[in-house]
């Protein structure tokens, strides 16, 4: 979506007056209102796909952030459901990540990809898997995890809703955030 200064302003003043008025209608705006200074317009799009909006790609590190997210679930609960065993095998073959299998978050200070993850998280209520984490790694992450989301991927087409990530899956994809090419 893309909004003139003007347009923005216009839109921040009606959230204004609906918040004012206490009018409670289908569209949040407060939720707007939010989206708009923090530059997530995206978001709009998102939260309200019933509105029939001119067709646009959401920008390349959102995309990437969901995609992302939706690898660590699906790792951190085929891990969980592993057995003692394979979990141990993990550990000594996925050496140093292999003991914490848990997604670390993202650079604050440095990758988009965290301010993209909490408002999805905080604002628009999706992946609450992820709501009572801190999603600041402190050290860049991102390159890692598309390395791990290129394999990801082909492995998810076999996965379907049959069944989930299995230990050696879990170990190569481990073992990506320390490759480099």
């Amino acid at each position: 979506m893309k909004l003139s200064d003007g347009e923005k302003l216009i839109i921040l003043m009606l959230a204004e007056l609906q918040k004012a008025l206490n009018v409670n209608g289908e569209i949040d705006g407060a939720f707007v209102s939010e989206a708009i200074k923090r530059d997530k317009l995206w978001a709009i799009n998102w939260q309200y796909q019933s509105i029939p909006f001119e067709p646009e790609d959401d920008p390349p590190a959102v995309k990437q952030t969901a995609d992302i997210l939706d690898m660590w679930m699906s790792i951190e609960e085929a891990y969980a459901d592993l057995s003692e065993a394979d979990k141990k095998r993990v550990a000594i073959e996925a050496e140093p990540f292999g003991t914490n299998v848990r997604f670390e978050g993202f650079d604050a200070n440095h990758e988009d990809h965290y301010g993209i993850a909490r408002f999805l998280v905080e604002d628009m209520h999706r992946y609450k898997y992820y709501a009572k984490r801190e999603l600041n790694s402190h050290h860049s992450s991102v390159p890692a995890y598309l390395r791990m989301y290129r394999i990801f991927e082909l492995m998810r087409r076999g996965l379907g809703n049959r069944r989930r990530l299995n230990a050696n899956e879990i170990i190569h994809l481990l073992k990506e955030q320390v490759h480099h090419p």
